[in-house]
């Protein structure tokens, strides 16, 4: 490299960031010079007695499970450890560690993947920070590490607590509690709460920001490799104070790849999975909706390999935005959550086992799954017709569909009569019933709607416009919400067009004060309602990625304007949907959509009605929906118009309910859709009667028969696997040394066959 060439690099190193403003707690806290002091004996002590009352963590960095947990989870167990030199704590389960250093101050200084057996992070730094009043103070944190590429344990005994920074006074443990309450009426594959261990380490704030405690709240997790984090912030000053800014982690890992120059956006990141429970753009997946994490640039690794030290390499989960929240005198602030959870290994299959697993033990309401329709109707004689025909053919729900006439906004005495007089008749025939409210994209008026501040005027947000959560109209709404689930007994809400995540910079709403807190209280107003309603047992249908604030379910993801298209398209479109949409995502958290009548258009080609006249469609797409564990919306007046038509949904229903474990249980994907040959995707579930099932599909005009490898490793049978085609007898297979075996497959023109493996 010339002179020239590397001059200009240097210049660029000073002018170019990646992603967004770096906000180095190291760095903002080298401004405030609030005198440090030494940990006091007392504390020094007490912390010393606690952390020698725990047991020795022992596993080595190395030191790799004998087991895969995937298939054997219940050997993962959660424990809080001591370091063997006493110095430190360790949380662990087998999977992963984090380990803190406690003295002279706390601060993370590995995280290792035992899955692996490798460390992840690469340096110490702080536990985050808060800006208070104008000023940053960081979590904890050492000082002192001159090399960032990697962290020798020996180089601690020389750190420093970082300037301003919050100081560790003390440490509880107790077993995990549940993070949200869930009653449990309904079918679901898992119905117990997650377990594991929690440490709460209390750190004390000096000087201006005496009168201060920060609770930094871990857990770690039986059965599953994640941690959990989250902060609380107590005000014992005895004056209002203001959280402006908080950082909830803040942490230096290892590079997944360092190239010497290109685009840093496309450089490949550290191998684990982050998910906070605020999320709020508008979308159906958690990538999509992602709004916390950011990964930044080092600029103290001085001895990475990028020319410009532009390697993504810190991990910062922070709101994008405030939250500038006043906090008057003994009053706390809790932040928001943040899950933790490296993989194993760079396969899709696996990656997206890992993240389905973990959705179904944090957040175990979305393996809920009723079996619902879509009413078009709210006419009460069309409404009762649609409970006898699910109670008949053993649906569970009905949601009364947008355009349906339900309106939840109106609490008038005899629009509340109305729909309680039916939800008693659904009762009566064992049909929860349930109703549809749009919230966002709605335009209500200048003095209501969110403003944009780029403009200083509404519209041009997310959805277009929509009201502002925290004014007026927002504070009627979810009371007039509330009361209608109430008063009438409604069973599910379909709340469509969720807050998206919109700020205002309003400075007249009621419920916020403008801008920089317009986001923060606009989603703890909307999440406040879900958590009501999963306290009230009330089904929640989103098509917004709201799961671990309450939610049941959300879209696979589809175009409306597709289920326009003729029927036969439909039909693959659909397979398509069910492979493509389950890589990361539970069956069971997904609905997708079936018109029975025209939808956006597309006319006779595209609707089932006359039900009768397209049984085989109609049954077909039953069959792969619930073959799949995915509710479809049924949209329509009825269920079937024939008694032929009332036989084969009943069928299907019924084939459904009898192998719902393991329809609902995690999907392998073996062939995707292509209209050129087989395809096929078989649930798996190493802890259930059968452990596998597998659907083949034929979309050619002719039969065909073809010799297909099945995987067996993820249902956990090992030698031998007995095998039936649909209800057929038993046949015994040997597995290979992959843990597979060999099927021959018969599949009729435009048909389908399953198997099941035991």
């Amino acid at each position: 490299m010339n002179t020239k060439t590397f001059s200009a690099l240097l210049l660029c190193v000073s002018l170019h960031t990646y992603g967004a403003e770096i906000a180095a707690p190291q760095q903002a806290a080298s401004a405030n010079t609030e005198t440090e002091t030494e940990m006091d004996h007392t504390t020094r002590q007490r912390l010393s007695q606690k952390i020698n009352a725990l047991p020795v963590y022992r596993q080595l960095h190395s030191e790799k499970p004998d087991y895969d947990w995937l298939i054997a989870p219940q050997k993962v167990k959660a424990g809080i450890y001591r370091t063997e030199d006493g110095k430190g704590i360790v949380i662990a389960n087998g999977l992963l560690a984090r380990e803190f250093r406690i003295f002279p101050n706390l601060a993370t200084t590995d995280l290792i993947n035992h899955m692996t057996g490798e460390s992840m992070l690469r340096a110490v730094s702080s536990e985050g920070t808060v800006t208070i009043n104008g000023k940053v103070w960081n979590l904890g944190g050492l000082d002192g590490q001159s090399e960032r590429g990697y962290l020798k344990t020996e180089w601690l005994e020389q750190m420093t607590p970082l300037p301003a920074s919050f100081r560790i006074e003390d440490f509880e443990t107790a077993p995990l509690e549940p993070a949200m309450p869930w009653k449990r009426s309904r079918w679901a594959l898992n119905t117990k709460d997650a377990t594991g261990r929690e440490i709460v380490f209390t750190l004390k704030g000096c000087g201006e920001t005496e009168g201060i405690r920060i609770r930094l709240h871990y857990a770690v997790y039986d059965e599953i490799p994640a941690i959990r984090k989250y902060m609380t912030l107590d005000n014992e000053t005895g004056k209002t104070v203001n959280i402006d800014r908080f950082q909830l982690e803040y942490l230096a890992f290892a590079e997944g790849e360092s190239p010497s120059g290109g685009d840093p956006a496309t450089f490949r990141l550290p191998n684990i999975h982050i998910e906070s429970d605020m999320h709020c753009k508008g979308s159906f997946t958690e990538l999509e909706t992602e709004i916390t994490e950011k990964w930044l640039p080092d600029p103290k690794y001085t001895s990475q390999r990028n020319y410009l030290l532009q390697t993504p390499c810190i991990l910062e989960v922070a709101p994008p935005i405030g939250p500038d929240q006043s906090i008057d005198p003994g009053k706390t602030f809790t932040s928001f959550m943040v899950y933790e959870m490296p993989f194993d290994s760079d396969d899709r299959e696996r990656k997206g086992l890992f993240q389905k697993r973990l959705q179904r033990t944090i957040a175990p309401w979305t393996t809920e799954n009723p079996i619902f329709m879509h009413l078009t109707s709210s006419n009460p004689e069309t409404v009762r017709t649609a409970i006898d025909q699910c109670a008949e053919t053993g649906y569970e729900m009905i949601i009364l569909s947008f355009g349906s006439g339900a309106d939840a906004e109106n609490i008038s005495e005899e629009n509340l009569k109305k729909f309680r007089e039916l939800v008693e008749y659904g009762k009566s025939k064992g049909i929860e019933l349930g109703c549809y409210s749009l919230l966002a994209s709605r335009w209500i008026s200048d003095e209501v709607d969110v403003i944009n501040p780029k403009t200083g005027k509404r519209g041009g947000m997310t959805f277009g416009s929509s009201p502002c959560l925290c004014s007026q109209w927002g504070e009627e709404y979810f009371r007039k919400i509330k009361t209608f689930l109430e008063k009438t007994g409604m069973r599910c809400l379909e709340h469509d067009g969720s807050y998206p995540g919109d700020v205002c910079a309003s400075t007249a709403h009621a419920y916020h004060k403008g801008l920089n807190d317009s986001q923060w209280n606009q989603f703890r107003r909307i999440t406040e309602l879900y958590r009501w309603i999963r306290s009230e047992d009330i089904y929640l249908n989103v098509p917004d990625y709201y799961f671990l604030k309450g939610s049941n379910k959300t879209s696979i993801g589809y175009r409306e304007v597709n289920w326009s298209l003729p029927r036969e398209q439909q039909l693959m479109h659909t397979r398509q949907l069910n492979y493509d949409c389950t890589w990361e995502r539970i069956p069971s958290s997904l609905w997708s959509f079936v018109p029975l009548v025209e939808y956006h258009g597309g006319g006779a080609a595209a609707t089932l009605e006359p039900l009768h006249e397209h049984l085989k469609e109609y049954k077909t797409l039953m069959f792969q929906n619930y073959g799949c564990g995915i509710q479809a919306c049924y949209r329509g007046p009825r269920l079937y118009d024939t008694e032929e038509t009332r036989e084969a949904v009943t069928e299907i229903i019924r084939w459904y309910k009898k192998y719902r474990t393991i329809l609902n249980s995690d999907l392998i994907h073996l062939r995707r859709p292509d209209a050129k040959d087989w395809d096929g995707l078989m649930h798996v579930n190493p802890q259930g009667k059968e452990k596998g099932l597998a659907l083949f599909f034929n979309p050619l005009d002719h039969e065909i028969t073809r010799t297909i490898k099945i995987p067996l490793y993820y249902t956990g049978i090992k030698g031998k696997a007995l095998v039936r085609e649909q209800e057929g007898k038993k046949r015994r297979y040997r597995t290979d040394e992959n843990d597979c075996i060999t099927l021959e497959v018969t599949l009729p023109a435009n048909g389908h066959t399953w198997y099941v493996f035991e």
